[in-house]
């Protein structure tokens, strides 16, 4: 069953505003929302530019990563199988991904390929750990922060999730 869409007023004025605005909610449309599995890479980069980090998989297949950090808290993941085609899209910075991460089990490549690249990294000497950060917003609402600490071998040890300090309304003017 097909839907009319009609407007109050038919005026050239009114549907060319109207049309407009179609247009411009369209465009607000997620990066991973642009992209379908079964696309070639080649459409792909297209649709959502150059990859900002590109990384091989153990099938064979690539990670496209299109990134917002260092202030952003998206990044857009893409998995291209060997023949070229699309078996994958989302966004990889959530609390449910970085949960897959398994400790004592992951290495660092693991979480850059599951990942890309942290916004920040860090060292604590006393704790002989490595430290990525990756923003990200909890249920939509909440600017947080999630760390991995690695042990000096690379091995992921620790996880630990924080509200992020630059987004904290008591925090301001510290930065």
């Amino acid at each position: 069953m097909k839907q009319r869409i009609t407007f109050a007023s038919s005026s050239p004025c009114a549907c060319a505003v109207a049309l407009t605005l179609t247009l411009l909610l369209g465009a607000c449309a997620q990066p991973q929302q642009r992209v379908q599995t079964g696309m070639d890479q080649q459409t792909v980069i297209a649709t959502l530019g150059p990859p900002k980090e590109t990384y091989d998989l153990p099938d064979g297949g690539k990670r496209l990563m299109w990134p917002t950090q260092p202030m952003g808290t998206t990044t857009t993941a893409v998995d291209i199988d060997a023949s070229g085609k699309t078996t994958r899209v989302q966004q990889v910075l959530q609390e449910q991904e970085f949960y897959r991460a398994e400790v004592n089990k992951w290495t660092r490549n693991d979480v850059l390929v599951a990942f890309g690249r942290p916004f920040e990294t860090a060292y604590f000497k006393r704790m002989e750990r490595e430290v990525w950060s990756y923003r990200y917003m909890e249920s939509n609402i909440y600017h947080m922060i999630f760390n991995f600490y690695f042990d000096p071998q690379g091995v992921l040890r620790q996880t630990q999730k924080q509200p992020d300090p630059v987004f904290d309304p008591s925090q301001r003017n510290k930065f």
